[in-house]
């Protein structure tokens, strides 16, 4: 999922001791303490998350980011939910009946599952929420994520009409029991009933004004462990605990509020204030003290790669070897070690820590480097003067944008200065956009190249792998290959884990030799956490999960 990052200046309170002075004389009056946003007011255990920039949406079946995802899997509960290891545990299904065969589930939804205003969850608002999802003018990203579903792709992209959505492999049997018929046997299909894009929505509510259902607390009705209570644009989101959830008496804290800090460096202030509980990211050179002085400072691994990303359809990143020359001339170990401090320098897409088909093994170890660490200057310079532009000569015009974020500015200065010294061009700039504007540029395709990041939506390659198919939401390199999407068609459909896996190797191989991209380095979350915070899920997939934290002072 794409990655998440921070916008919006917190100010810091002024207290002003005007002495009042005596005598017939007129003076002018004392001017007024300059206004500040207000803070919002935490009675009883809140946990104060700095949650970064406000998120694009909280429409569970349009948003795309981590930021997003955090708010929906606290408002929503799906009929799975992830455990501390990120393993499939029973959410709203308290039980599901599997095939001898693997491809058919039967799930048995709970009772006493509840929606915020009290209303029964049934098994027809999983219906609803996925034929949302699967129907072209809802333009979900995530679309395919459902396809794992008998005749869920081929209804998806019919033109015709001839597919029916009766005829895609989702059934309701009876208000409290869903059926689902897979194409094939899908190893991680729990972890995926367990994400965003899945979750349940309300027809009566989301039907009637499904643009902007989502900005209002009164219609932003969720069936988990919390509910969104006030929003202030821009400034931060209140969410108090769902007396309605069905586990309510697990939930140990009151509520949430999610502030949205840009800088890090006021978000670090923020938490040293004691002013904030939580941040995810603190500024690159208070790292190594950080480290040093604080036991609240944690690098929390990711299973996610940061990347720089190219249009393959707009000059001169058309051209394979100007692409090529361009990943050359990045040394990854600098912008990890001198630059970011934190992280791991990238070979390829796909992270370790991601399974391969044998128990233990590793995809990226199986899989192997496609990429060098350290820069090759002699080697980027005779590849780009093979495309036909010596020392950067002849080069048009070259914008790189990024999302408005120190880390990303920081990284981008670097990276700019290795392209001018190590290929000899001169006509690059960078710039930055707020996240939403952003998203939507990256998303029409309308840059030459641009920051990117994915955190894996499940614990599986296929979710690094199958981005880049044809017409995919997330294929922003605006790449198209027919092999590849057949290899991920078969993938789809494979027999075995073995099979599968050999398939995604191929598959990954198509789009690095392509060099549709610059992996740079594999992430962690350089976050702090106050030291009375107990038991917050820090997810590798990105995710904050609130259910199972506690407040202990």
């Amino acid at each position: 999922m794409k990655k998440k990052l921070l916008v919006f200046m917190l100010v810091l309170s002024l207290l002003v001791t005007l002495a009042a002075g005596c005598g017939s004389e007129k003076k002018p009056p004392a001017p007024e303490p300059p206004k500040e946003p207000p803070k919002p007011q935490v009675q009883g255990k809140f946990i104060r998350h700095n949650h970064g920039q406000e998120p694009e949406t909280i429409d569970p079946t349009l948003n795309t980011t981590v930021d997003g995802g955090t708010i929906i899997l606290a408002v929503f509960e799906g009929l799975t939910k992830l455990d501390l290891n990120d393993n499939p545990i029973p959410g709203v299904a308290e039980k599901w009946d599997i095939s001898p065969d693997k491809t058919k589930y039967t799930f048995h939804l709970r009772k006493d599952a509840k929606w915020s205003d009290g209303k029964p969850v049934t098994a027809k608002d999983f219906y609803y929420s996925w034929k949302r999802a699967l129907d072209p003018k809802t333009a979900a990203e995530y679309s395919y994520m459902l396809f794992y579903i008998k005749n869920a792709e081929e209804f998806y992209t019919d033109e015709k009409g001839k597919v029916k959505f009766e005829d895609v492999g989702i059934k309701v049997k009876d208000d409290y029991t869903l059926e689902v018929q897979l194409k094939a046997p899908t190893p991680f299909w729990l972890k995926i009933t367990a994400f965003p894009t899945l979750m349940p929505l309300r027809e009566d509510i989301v039907s009637k004004n499904p643009e902007k259902w989502t900005m209002s607390p009164d219609t932003y009705i969720g069936n988990g462990p919390f509910k969104l209570v006030e929003w202030k644009t821009k400034d931060m989101m209140k969410f108090v605990k769902n007396d309605n959830y069905w586990n309510k008496d697990a939930i140990k804290i009151d509520g949430v509020i999610k502030t949205f800090i840009a800088e890090a460096s006021t978000m670090l202030a923020g938490f040293e204030a004691n002013e904030l509980d939580v941040i995810d990211t603190v500024p690159l050179d208070e790292i190594p003290r950080l480290q040093k002085e604080s036991q609240e400072f944690y690098i929390l691994p990711q299973i996610g790669t940061y990347y720089y990303c190219f249009n393959v359809k707009k000059a001169p990143f058309n051209n394979l070897k100007v692409r090529k020359a361009f990943a050359l001339a990045l040394d990854k170990e600098d912008i990890v070690y001198k630059v970011r401090k934190s992280g791991t320098p990238a070979t390829a897409f796909v992270p370790p820590g991601v399974p391969d088909a044998e128990p233990g093994s590793d995809f990226r170890k199986v899989g192997g480097p496609f990429f060098p660490t350290k820069a090759q200057p002699e080697e980027a310079k005779k590849l780009l003067a093979e495309a036909g532009y010596p020392d950067g000569k002849g080069l048009p015009p070259i914008t790189f944008i990024y999302n408005t974020n120190e880390e990303h500015k920081k990284i981008a200065e670097a990276a700019l200065e290795m392209w001018k010294k190590n290929l000899g061009i001169t006509n690059i700039t960078i710039t930055n956009q707020d996240w939403a504007v952003f998203v939507n540029t990256r998303q029409k395709g309308d840059f030459q190249i641009a920051r990117h990041g994915w955190l894996s939506d499940y614990n599986d390659p296929m979710s690094f792998v199958d981005l880049f198919t044809t017409g995919n939401g997330n294929n922003d390199a605006q790449w198209s290959n027919k092999e590849f999407d057949k290899l991920i068609q078969k993938a789809r459909l494979a027999a075995n884990e073995k099979e599968r896996m050999e398939i995604l190797h191929k598959a990954e191989k198509l789009f690095l030799d392509d060099v549709i991209m610059i992996p740079l380095f594999h992430y962690t979350e350089n976050t702090m956490i106050k030291s009375y915070i107990k038991n917050l899920h820090k997810s590798p997939l990105g995710f904050t999960f609130f259910d199972k934290a506690e407040i202990v002072k």
